[in-house]
């Protein structure tokens, strides 16, 4: 470009601030920006300080978090605005939008799972199945096209929150089915299941239609979704392909032919989430008290039950968490049901204790747990008494 611009010189400048500025570093206002400038100013054409903030600013890219944070001085989006006034139209390539809109998005996806979510703004899921290095990997590729992408293990639960957090994004027209199906020792094959519904659909029943998955069966879903999901989005079958490239190229394809936002779903709000919480008192079981011993060198887990005056009453041996704790309940050694759950994490605890190797501390807690509601805990579910 001849002589100094200055619609770029302010665009550096700004891109220097983003990389200076900590909460851009994950946000997709940042990402997006220098995927713009790279794709669309060829770099015989840029200044050399914003080459110089585009270099400094790609250093510290982290794997993004948000769209957008809603910031009210958005350093990357007067980046864009700059190089999208001051740049000769001869120099930008035209497959690159300078002006594209990031938009921060409250509440989607609406469910938790495995998933990472780019941007919402974007025509393509990619659901790797069971091949969570294959997820990893494209996640820190970042694909620009790339709305959602997760892994899937089960063809009904799991379809269902990804048939509900897809149909909630109208943008996303495209789904690749990639990496290896899921757990076939047991029967589970969600990308087979996915790929005879979007065929074939779900029967009376809620079944996928040609699905040979051990329970293809949808129960908490709507026909109508099911219906909305197959109509607005494209599934493509790639099942088994595990190369980060080859998967990019096809996104790159798809979204050549996006067709746009299709028709948003009215679905029934979700359903709330109950807050967890820790009773500040907890009630001590009338029956007893528990106390786990685990035996390295026998690889067993010896569980003692005693009596609340103290008096041991039952020893039960196993290897396995489920080895003891099945005993437990059918010699009705405890009647409260939060004893019951505290028991299970415990042994749980104990067995992988000795799968690795390590020392096991009853009622050892996250740093995060206050001492007051473990030590509670503690006096109710095991006298006070810790191994």
């Amino acid at each position: 470009m001849s002589g100094p611009n200055p619609k770029m010189s302010l665009a550096a400048e700004q891109l220097m601030k983003a990389a200076k500025a900590k909460k851009c570093w994950a946000c997709d206002c940042l990402r997006s920006t220098l995927m713009t400038v790279d794709g669309g100013i060829p770099a015989e054409k840029q200044t050399a300080k914003l080459r110089q903030a585009v270099i400094a600013a790609k250093d510290r890219l982290l794997p993004p978090e948000i769209d957008c944070r809603g910031c009210p001085i958005c350093y990357p989006a007067i980046a864009m605005n700059a190089l999208a006034e001051g740049v000769e139209p001869e120099t930008l390539d035209p497959a690159v939008c300078p002006a594209e809109e990031i938009h921060p998005r409250e509440g989607w996806p609406p469910l938790a799972g495995d998933y990472t979510a780019l941007g919402y703004h974007r025509p393509v899921a990619v659901c790797t199945l069971n091949s969570e290095n294959l997820w990893r990997q494209l996640i820190q590729l970042s694909p620009r096209h790339v709305s959602i992408c997760g892994i899937l293990h089960t063809e009904n639960l799991g379809i269902e929150r990804l048939i509900k957090n897809i149909t909630a994004n109208p943008n996303i027209r495209f789904l690749i089915l990639c990496g290896e199906d899921s757990r076939r020792q047991i029967g589970h094959l969600p990308g087979q299941s996915l790929s005879a519904l979007n065929k074939n659909g779900i029967d009376e029943r809620a079944r996928i239609i040609g699905a040979n998955g051990k329970r293809p069966v949808l129960r908490n879903i709507d026909p109508e979704m099911v219906e909305h999901f197959r109509k607005s989005v494209e599934i493509v079958d790639l099942i088994g392909t595990v190369s980060p490239v080859d998967i990019i190229d096809i996104v790159e394809k798809l979204a050549q032919r996006n067709p746009g936002p299709g028709e948003p779903y009215m679905s029934a709000p979700v359903m709330p989430a109950v807050r967890g919480y820790i009773p500040d008192k907890m009630i001590s079981d009338p029956d007893g008290y528990f106390v786990i011993y685990p035996d390295a060198l026998r690889g067993a887990i010896y569980l003692e039950h005693y009596g609340n005056n103290g008096v041991l009453t039952t020893i039960i041996e196993g290897k396995t968490a489920a080895e003891l704790y099945h005993p437990a309940v059918e010699k009705r050694l405890l009647s409260r049901l939060d004893h019951a759950c505290y028991l299970g994490r415990e042994l749980a605890r104990a067995e992988q204790a000795i799968l690795k190797g390590e020392l096991y501390v009853q009622d050892a807690a996250p740093e995060k747990q206050t001492p007051k509601a473990l030590s509670a805990f503690t006096d109710a579910c095991c006298g006070g008494k810790r191994s």
